[in-house]
């Protein structure tokens, strides 16, 4: 089967996190703070890893779900509603996490500092009619 536009793109963010130490050294998100995310596919139960940008609240990771303004949800956000035992790969760092979806005043002000941060996020959220998910990514010790 042919690789779509989206799968040969995160291959090629993924393959420069893991030569460069996690950092994006390349393209669009160069310097970006960026994650990569191993889910548990929902259908599948696969393995699935997406690279996400990520800012820090406290301890937590936090991943904003735009899917770059799309009407649809990420692919990954279905799996960590049904497993949300992730594993994080965060600059040389690899870690379990728990992710949980942020709501109500939390889900705002977690999405503020996204669009304070990156100002692209505010245009997603105009570009779709859903509401972004914000998902917070707490270390399992």
């Amino acid at each position: 089967m042919a690789k779509t536009a989206d799968q040969a793109w995160n291959e090629s963010i993924m393959a420069d996190f893991r030569a460069h130490g996690g950092q994006i050294t390349q393209g669009p998100l160069k310097g970006a703070a960026v994650l990569l995310m191993t889910s548990v596919g929902a259908t599948s139960g696969m393995p699935r890893i997406a690279p996400v940008a990520y800012h820090r609240d406290g301890g937590a990771y936090v991943v904003v779900g735009s899917n770059s303004g799309r009407d649809d949800q990420p692919a990954w956000l279905e799996n960590v509603r049904r497993n949300p035992v992730v594993t994080v790969e965060v600059g040389t760092d690899k870690f379990q996490a728990r992710a949980r979806i942020a709501e109500g005043a939390e889900r705002r002000r977690m999405l503020d500092a996204r669009i304070a941060a990156i100002p692209q996020f505010g245009e997603y959220e105009k570009m779709t009619s859903r509401e972004l998910p914000v998902i917070v990514l707490e270390r399992i010790e």
